[in-house]
């Protein structure tokens, strides 16, 4: 069973923090804070503290089942340790990580539909007057030419390219305005909702306040998103769920670990506040 007494302290701790007897010293946790910001000096000391704990046991449990494993590399070129390698290799040896059945990953499926559901596409246009809101004659005039421009075309629709070319402040006007087709994300928030407020064909009845200035819309086509069927997705769901169960099923492995461990000096939290990585 693991002793827990004090918790550690910024400054170190009051009683030494030991793993089956071996004593991880304060200037080692000193050293090994700045690898764990924390809101507080406390908790950064306590992260620290917690993760070469559960360094030492994985590395106790390695010698004692003469664990060996070559180092990985990554896809940046990084290269593990010798060491790092071979708790990898205990951690994945020990933890037991069932595969999701077809009953699970569907059922996931039909419990998360609005995940799995292809954007809307909308495809517009736009006339930008630039303006930042600091700056309240500018700010003011720049809503008034807007304004303007919606009123030329309620008169005379046809000529939105026209405006664009020479008024936008946005390199699309060279193009009469066009932005293409967009999805969501790749506008600003309040331009996304005026569109989903808009019809196809229509033209903004009042300018859009972005952080950018104003614009005036013109929304020529809205192409509903979809949801994709299991089939088209069951490959992404199943990795999902098998790391979702890897991490749970690694931080069980090291809680039972540290269970079995002599721990002093520091308190072990739930299993699902363990990080292994």
């Amino acid at each position: 069973m693991s002793a827990c007494s004090v918790q550690a302290l910024p400054n170190g701790p009051r009683t030494p923090i030991r793993v089956n007897g071996v004593t991880i010293s304060r200037a080692v946790i000193s050293r090994e804070v700045q690898n764990h910001p924390a809101p507080t000096p406390v908790g950064a000391w306590k992260a620290a503290a917690l993760a070469l704990v559960l360094r030492e046991a994985l590395s106790q449990e390695v010698k004692r089942l003469d664990i060996r494993a070559e180092p990985a590399v990554d896809a940046e070129g990084r290269r593990e340790t010798d060491e790092e390698a071979c708790m990898r290799a205990l951690v994945e040896r020990e933890a037991v990580v069932p595969e999701p059945t077809e009953e699970e990953c569907r059922r996931y499926h039909a419990r998360n539909l609005a995940r799995f559901r292809s954007p809307d596409i909308f495809e517009v246009s736009h006339i930008l007057f630039s303006a930042r809101a600091d700056e309240a004659s500018s700010f003011a005039l720049a809503r008034l030419n807007a304004e303007t421009v919606i009123a030329m075309l309620r008169t005379d629709p046809d000529t939105f390219a026209e405006l664009a070319r020479a008024h936008s402040a946005c390199p699309s006007g060279e193009l009469g305005g066009s932005l293409g087709q967009v999805t969501q994300g790749q506008t600003t928030p309040e331009f996304e909702d005026a569109l989903r407020r808009m019809t196809p064909g229509q033209v903004s009845t009042e300018p859009v306040e972005t952080r950018y200035g104003f614009h005036v819309i013109r929304l020529s086509r809205h192409i509903d998103g979809r949801t994709l069927p299991f089939e088209a997705v069951r490959t992404c769901i199943a990795a999902y769920l098998s790391e979702a169960v890897r991490r749970r099923a690694e931080a069980q492995y090291v809680a039972r670990l540290l269970g079995q461990a002599r721990v002093e000096g520091i308190e072990i939290p739930a299993p699902a506040a363990l990080n292994v990585h």
